[in-house]
């Protein structure tokens, strides 16, 4: 008895990867089992995002090349991203400043952990579904790939504005610098207002000083 094939691209990738957990697959053989679908690509991000099944690329691990992928695990985790409009991701990425809210990694930029590979930002939830959260905003946050894997259904306190401090001031020179040079990448308008400010108060300090 012959068996059934599935029907629709996106059930046939999902029955090839679940026959080949933990396999480094092509490209080439992916479109082809999708049976030469067009946006075979597409349907393989939608077993990730919406179906919840752990495919990896090179973008989330570095010893994978471009144009392979790997399913780690035949069970599905919650898809983190279902039902989160594109308005909604937006509004996140963009108040949480493209920068993962776990180690500050930024969108696009070498990730920390391994320079060779770049920050992919996903939305994931501060308190998870599985635990009563839910998908408005104000539970929501940037978090990247290499975070998403050892956060779900974990939340992590931030750290306090005096912890903060006291960290930054007892780093190095040159560290502080490149801390103040991150932050005014991520906050230009607010570091020029600053930046306005001080020197409108450096200036007014001196005609007092001058009268003096």
């Amino acid at each position: 008895m012959r068996s059934k094939i599935p029907s629709g691209s996106r059930a046939r990738l999902r029955a090839y990867f679940l026959s080949h957990v933990g396999q480094v697959l092509e490209s080439g053989e992916l479109r082809e089992a999708s049976g030469n679908a067009s946006e075979w690509a597409r349907r393989v991000r939608e077993l990730r995002t919406e179906e919840g099944y752990q495919i990896l690329t090179h973008n989330d691990r570095s010893d994978l090349k471009p144009g392979q992928y790997l399913l780690l695990d035949p069970k599905p985790v919650p898809a983190f991203e279902r039902g989160i409009s594109k308005e909604t991701r937006a509004f996140v990425l963009d108040r949480n400043g493209f920068t993962c809210q776990m180690c500050g990694a930024v969108a696009g930029e070498p990730h920390p952990s391994d320079p060779t590979r770049k920050t992919r930002l996903h939305i994931g939830h501060i308190v998870d579904k599985s635990m009563g959260g839910s998908d408005d905003p104000s539970n929501l946050r940037a978090i990247c790939s290499v975070c998403n894997e050892g956060a779900r259904n974990l939340t992590l306190d931030r750290p306090s504005l005096q912890k903060l401090l006291i960290q930054v001031r007892r780093a190095t020179g040159a560290d502080q610098l490149e801390v103040l040079r991150w932050l005014v990448r991520k906050f230009p308008k607010q570091a020029e207002r600053l930046l306005l400010s001080a020197q409108s108060s450096d200036a007014r300090s001196g005609k007092r000083t001058s009268r003096s």
